[in-house]
């Protein structure tokens, strides 16, 4: 018998189910839930300019997502979903809302650009502004700075003329942008807005205005409400499900595949905790789609196993030994697993980037899913079956499912 072979096997056992049991309690608290699994509602909006003749830009609707995205942080609804389908589509997904109604009616107002006088006096309105006519420019030291243009060039010096030496700020909604002060009367209906402005903060801004100029309006086209007690029900289900789903085939592993079941096993359960690890770095949102991928993904992974041993037991059928067996098999097996995995993938791609909310949840968590499969089922695999085999303690063909009877002679 060889010790270390088996000593090393036991300690990438047991270093792994250590930190399996270290990290999952607080993987499996921290993670985030979608609405369909803690409760909430989901809202897909149409943008379109308040004013009649103008095109909503890329730039409005990334400056209004984020707009919403303020107005919910300021009710204290945690982790909201904001994300932008096409060229005039908002979808916002909060979990965990009680009144639906009064945030609804609070996210299709238009975004509130206004231009005030320090006794807080609304000067101007963002409509004042030429669309598009804010841009980023350098003065002679190289500082950036914002240039605008007005569409009423007389309102703008009359509101100058008075605020000179005083401040005229920006607001979007309720927050305070920026508060720069009036040097004198500007006439043309062109001025500078300086300050002590990093170039991100300057783009920023420059963008917050050309908004103003084009506020957009938003029309409810699709929503979606879920109880949260239907959410709960509906994760408790699926990950009951899961669990019993997979405890049965771990079993049928062992029963098929003796030892090369058991280390499936050990891999499929690595697989599942490494998956969750991804989802926490990424900060990934789970849904029942999700939950679904997840579910579908041990299976991908248990049959990257189940063709990975058939073709060792065949090895070993033919009269190899143990470890040419394994090689073999493992050699002949690893290009159908890839040409499968690498069809799946492919086939994720085009749904991610043709389908939109759900579908391209699925599609991403079976993308990570295929990946980690890859590191745990086919090269973890290999190394514990491998570390097994080169201990001598499992010589016998029955240890791999296959019987004397059944070995041809060289």
């Amino acid at each position: 018998m060889n010790w270390k072979r088996l000593t090393a096997f036991l300690a990438v056992v047991v270093i792994m189910f250590g930190a399996i049991a270290w990290t999952s309690p607080a993987l499996v608290k921290d993670i985030r839930l979608g609405l369909d699994l803690k409760g909430g509602f989901e809202v897909l909006y149409e943008a379109s300019p308040l004013e009649g003749g103008e095109q909503v830009t890329s730039e409005s609707l990334k400056e209004t997502a984020h707009s919403l995205e303020q107005r919910i942080d300021s009710t204290g609804t945690t982790e909201p979903e904001i994300t932008r389908e096409g060229s005039n589509r908002i979808r916002v997904k909060i979990p965990g809302v009680t009144d639906e109604t009064a945030i609804r009616e609070m996210l299709k107002k238009p975004v509130n650009l206004t231009f005030r006088g320090p006794d807080g006096t609304v000067e101007l309105q963002g409509n004042d502004f030429v669309q598009n006519g804010a841009k980023v420019e350098f003065d002679q030291l190289g500082n950036p700075m914002i240039t605008i243009k007005l569409k009423d060039a007389k309102k703008f010096e009359d509101v100058t003329t008075k605020l000179t030496g005083k401040t005229l700020s920006i607001y979007l909604d309720d927050e305070l942008l920026s508060s720069p002060n009036v040097n004198y009367p500007i006439t043309g209906g062109s001025a500078q807005i300086s300050g002590n402005y990093t170039l991100d903060e300057a783009n920023k801004l420059k963008d917050t205005i050309n908004l103003g100029a084009l506020p957009l309006k938003l029309t409810e086209i699709y929503t979606q409400s879920v109880g949260a007690k239907l959410g709960q029900k509906s994760l408790e289900d699926t990950v009951g499900a899961g669990i019993i789903g997979t405890i049965i085939i771990l079993i049928l592993l062992v029963i098929l595949f003796r030892v090369p079941g058991f280390v499936a096993g050990i891999t499929v359960i690595s697989y599942t905790w490494l998956l969750v690890v991804v989802f926490e770095l990424m900060n990934a949102t789970l849904t029942l789609p999700g939950i679904a991928a997840f579910v579908l993904g041990i299976g991908m992974a248990v049959d990257a196993n189940i063709i990975m041993y058939e073709r060792i037991k065949e090895e070993i059928r033919s009269g190899k030994s143990l470890l040419s067996s394994l090689k073999a098999g493992s050699k002949n097996s690893f290009r159908t697993i890839m040409d499968a995995n690498v069809t799946n993938i492919i086939s994720c791609v085009v749904l991610y980037f043709i389908g939109n909310g759900a579908i391209r949840g699925f599609a991403l968590t079976m993308i990570f899913s295929i990946l980690v499969s890859i590191v745990t089922n086919i090269f973890l695999a290999r190394l514990l079956i491998h570390l097994l085999i080169r201990s001598n303690l499992f010589t016998k063909p029955g240890y791999y499912g296959v019987k004397e009877a059944e070995i041809r002679a060289l």
